[in-house]
């Protein structure tokens, strides 16, 4: 039995375990982020980078998760896919926001997600340079650093915002299309920060009413997806028909955010994933 600061696991909930978890991977990643200049970055290809970091980061996710949920699988973006006996699958981005990270932007964080039952079912996302930790899902409340976060306030287009995430595979004409929609149709502001996860901690802060994406991955919103869903945030994901190697093309926010942007997902992104049902 795995001991954490005196306790085994079995005396500590899972959410709390998660947690540690994730602050410990922050702690390696901050290593590598505070000494930028000797970071070795490989390509994955155009603007999609990877470092030692990403590799270091996974590696410790993997180990820390499968010794403290022995039965459960493990999926990662940097390759990890270890089949679990128990139905869950652990989902992880070691770095969510690699771009920024090398450029040594503020807007990176960990995200791991639980998936059960073909669902994202419980998350925790942490941001070391920005320290917040939130933590969500099925039968947990959603808190960011410990203390209860407030649901969703209602759209207001007078002062409304959203935030976007573009994969560079996405066809120009597409991309264009989201900017002029945004602007000719919706007529309010929009964000691209350069990490889905992050774009999602702004839905859950308030400072956005909504993100839109095309060609993100599970691995992006396992985490975030839950947490959202205890603030009355809903999203267009079907995960009946959503394999976890699948490219997504979703949005989610309020029911009323959602009725201003289905237009918009229905003339782009055709070559990702996409559905038309709502889920909270």
């Amino acid at each position: 039995m795995a001991e954490w600061n005196g306790l085994t696991s079995a005396e500590r909930t899972i959410e709390s375990l998660v947690e540690e978890i994730a602050r410990n991977a922050g702690e390696i990643a901050l290593v590598h982020f505070r000494s930028l200049a000797s970071v070795l970055v490989e390509r994955k290809g155009h603007l999609d980078l990877v470092t030692m970091a990403d590799r270091e980061v996974e590696e410790f996710l993997i180990a820390s998760l499968r010794k403290v949920f022995p039965n459960d699988g493990i999926y990662g973006e940097e390759g990890g896919d270890l089949p679990g006996v128990s139905g869950r699958v652990w989902v992880i981005d070691p770095i969510d926001g690699t771009f920024n990270f090398v450029r040594g932007g503020q807007n990176w964080a960990i995200s791991i997600g639980l998936y059960e039952n073909r669902r994202p079912v419980f998350g925790v996302i942490y941001a070391p340079v920005r320290d917040l930790m939130l933590t969500g899902g099925e039968a947990v409340e959603t808190r960011l650093n410990g203390k209860p976060m407030p649901s969703l306030p209602p759209l207001d287009l007078s002062r409304a915002s959203m935030g976007i995430g573009l994969h560079p595979s996405v066809a120009t004409e597409d991309r264009l299309e989201v900017l002029r929609f945004i602007s000719d149709e919706l007529r309010i502001s929009f964000r691209c920060c350069g990490s889905s996860t992050l774009s999602l901690i702004e839905v859950a802060m308030g400072e956005t009413d909504g993100y839109v994406a095309l060609g993100d991955s599970t691995w992006d919103v396992m985490a975030g997806l839950p947490i959202l869903g205890n603030l009355g945030v809903s999203h267009t994901i079907d995960w009946d028909r959503t394999d976890l190697s699948a490219k997504l093309r979703f949005a989610c926010g309020s029911e009323g955010f959602l009725a201003k942007v289905r237009p918009l997902l229905d003339n782009v992104g055709g070559g990702v994933m996409s559905s038309d049902s709502a889920h909270g």
